[in-house]
């Protein structure tokens, strides 16, 4: 079971390609939940506002671990299936508690009251490829495969 989480293609251009944009992608989000940066109100003023809309605050502390510490390990190829699995659930949950009452687009001229959730399905997809195929050509998940796992 173990060794099935760090095992991948180190040939694989696909999941590297998948892997590295997702974690861009997620990176600046977390970085904002995390430490403030990017406009964002930082670790204790997310968490406390995931629980006023009920998410209890050890979901709300994963979701911003999840986005920062687990964009940075996609990056890194490292736990990448595990990193991908968050941030998917991460997506899911977004699209089923808040997105989806938006429609599917996001709002891109501020005509409607909030975001649709083609951002966190195109998120969610990318999220499914590394949990798929791994981190690919040049994660650290493979070092990490075959010094344990050889």
């Amino acid at each position: 079971m173990i060794e099935t989480i760090f095992k991948t293609d180190k040939r694989d251009w696909g999941a590297l390609i998948a892997r590295i944009f997702l974690g861009l992608v997620i990176l600046p989000h977390g970085l904002q939940k995390l430490l403030g940066l990017f406009g964002g109100y930082g670790f204790s003023a997310t968490v406390e506002y995931f629980s006023t809309t009920g998410i209890p605050s050890a979901i709300g502390v994963l979701i911003v671990l999840g986005e920062s510490v687990g964009a940075l390990f996609l990056i890194l190829g490292l736990f990448s299936r595990i990193s991908a699995a968050g941030i998917g659930l991460i997506m899911l949950g977004a699209i089923v508690m808040v997105h989806s009452q938006f429609g599917f687009f996001m709002n891109w001229f501020g005509s409607q009251a909030g975001e649709g959730f083609e951002y966190h399905l195109l998120v969610l997809g990318l999220s499914l490829v590394v949990l798929i195929k791994g981190g690919g050509k040049w994660a650290l998940d493979s070092a990490v495969s075959n010094m344990f796992f050889k």
